[in-house]
């Protein structure tokens, strides 16, 4: 990450900077992350601009305002023994109640001032986005790469591959993606319940109205997907080799649809945009599929390290290989190791087409 251009998002009306994430974070509540949660997680990195849309006015002169956190936040607003929601009890003159273990519900703050119940507001929302930054993401925003031309060239390139390049160290079969799976990924995203589900789902819908069709106009939007590419400066050391994508009249609509939908998504605070622009590739081989079908080490039961593969026979024979065109006709949300049983592409969560 740039520290003079930071990862910004937006949560409600309020704007806050993104600190690095922790990709090995698993999702487990720690004690003592809990127990001791960093004073400079919880304050706003930028100037205060106080905002009381979110709160009313109850009886006696105080005031109230309600958050939709998933339950499984609780425990970090609440930290170890109740350290936590007492800090934030006293530093902002409130009252905070979180719903009993193992139920669903909002966050409810009341206090004697609108400043303090802003404050507290404003500092469990930091702590939830902190948290969530850590953990690995649930689902994401795809574009399925599966029409009949892609998966049959995508198969001859696989057994290609393991002929011409099977001296080559890391590579087989177990580190090519699936055929039915073959995807543009336009973003990731954290979901813990089914409102963040919903708000997901109708992001979605409204990027079909205000995004996608403006910019197709009814037109079809058909892609190619040629030559292969790779991401680190070694290639005897590749982790991931990628289908470059391009649209077929070589104009940028694809560009233009990935981009400011990722857009959408970021400013409802669904999800952190990691570059200025989508990158437009097609994981064709990775090594985390073979480290998650690997057995766990027996020194530590845990899994083994990731072990790359040497690209520079595949880049040698097959960088300009033509793995054919297809129709671009929809977007899904997809779920994460998820299979769906008709197409045996990921599970949709929800998903718009382009008709």
């Amino acid at each position: 990450m740039d520290i003079l251009k930071p990862d910004l998002m937006w949560i409600e009306k309020r704007c806050y900077r993104l600190n690095f994430q922790d990709s090995s974070f698993k999702g487990e509540v720690d004690e003592q992350f809990t127990d001791g949660f960093a004073e400079e997680d919880t304050e706003c990195p930028f100037e205060e601009q106080r905002d009381y849309s979110e709160i009313e006015t109850i009886e006696n002169g105080t005031y109230k305002t309600s958050l939709s956190v998933p339950r499984f936040y609780f425990a970090f607003v609440i930290g170890s023994k109740g350290v936590v929601r007492r800090r934030l009890e006293s530093e902002t003159k409130t009252q905070i109640r979180v719903p009993k273990q193992g139920q669903d519900g909002y966050i409810v703050i009341t206090g004697g001032t609108k400043s303090g119940v802003s404050a507290a507001r404003r500092r469990i929302d930091l702590i939830v986005m902190s948290a969530r930054q850590k953990q690995q993401f649930t689902h994401f925003i795809s574009v399925p790469f599966i029409g009949d031309s892609i998966r049959k060239r995508f198969v001859e390139f696989k057994e290609s591959v393991l002929h011409i390049c099977k001296n080559s160290r890391g590579i087989d079969a177990s580190i090519f993606q699936t055929p039915e799976k073959l995807h543009l990924t336009l973003g990731t995203l954290v979901i813990m319940d089914a409102v963040e589900r919903e708000k997901a789902a109708q992001t979605l819908a409204e990027c079909k109205e205000s995004v996608i069709a403006p910019l197709l106009q009814n037109r079809p939007l058909v892609v190619c997907m040629v030559g292969v590419e790779y991401m680190n400066d070694d290639p005897a050391e590749v982790d991931v080799l990628y289908g470059k994508v391009r649209v077929k009249d070589r104009s940028q609509v694809l560009q233009q649809i990935a981009d400011q939908v990722a857009d959408r998504f970021s400013s409802k605070g669904l999800m952190q945009k990691q570059y200025e622009q989508v990158k437009l590739h097609v994981t064709l081989m990775n090594t985390r599929f073979r480290s998650e079908e690997s057995e766990p080490d027996i020194s530590g039961g845990k899994r083994k390290p990731r072990e790359s593969f040497d690209a520079t026979g595949i880049l040698k024979n097959f960088c300009d290989f033509d793995f054919g065109e297809q129709t671009v006709d929809s977007i899904h949300l997809s779920l994460r190791f998820s299979t769906s049983g008709s197409s045996g592409y990921y599970q949709a969560t929800a998903s718009v087409s382009f008709s």
